[in-house]
């Protein structure tokens, strides 16, 4: 199937959780080559859906603007060595964008990254892809972006971040969406 066939359905709004932004999209499109999609290391001056989708690039640059006053941003925790993702796609400890792969499952089709950003909690994004029964030739791709607050500051910051954290899954499961049914990898 041609990237110009697949259709993209539209993305379906999870209602948000105290720190938990989620949506999913169905695309017509297999497990496996969606994984290549969702897993792909980045080429050389190739745009990837966690580092170029605009919400995520604007808190790239948000960051990176922190940066200068901050410092460097706490390190990520120590990804623990799982099932290898293939040849050319993302594993445990492999950075990409402002990301710190945690699990890259091809069994599961699970994704995990971490943010490497000043925030006052824990940032975390998950991708997923589900079959669907009665569908052949089509995956739901779920996104979640999770904050774990850190003291007051963090919960403060938790409810006042619900709208942007809103905007950032939604344009992140389109972006990824996109970038599968069209077989960019």
């Amino acid at each position: 199937m041609t990237g110009a066939t697949r259709r993209v359905g539209p993305v379906r709004r999870l209602f948000p959780r105290p720190g938990v932004s989620e949506r999913h999209v169905q695309v017509q499109a297999p497990l496996a080559d969606a994984w290549r999609v969702v897993a792909a290391l980045p080429a050389p001056g190739a745009e990837r859906w966690y580092a170029d989708a605009a919400p995520l690039a604007f808190r790239g640059r948000l960051d990176d603007a922190a940066r200068t006053v901050l410092g460097p941003p706490p390190p990520a925790p120590v990804a623990s060595p799982g099932p290898t993702a293939g040849e050319g796609l993302l594993r445990p400890g492999d950075e990409a964008g402002f990301w710190t792969v945690l699990e890259a499952d091809p069994a599961a089709y699970r994704l995990r990254l971490h943010a490497r950003v000043h925030a006052p909690g824990t940032v975390r994004l998950s991708v997923w892809l589900t079959a669907l029964s009665g569908v052949p030739g089509a995956c739901r791709v779920h996104v979640r972006i999770g904050f774990r607050p850190r003291g007051l500051v963090g919960a403060g910051y938790l409810v006042a971040d619900l709208p942007a954290r809103e905007v950032v899954v939604e344009g992140v499961a389109r972006r990824l969406a996109a970038d599968v049914a069209a077989g960019v990898a």
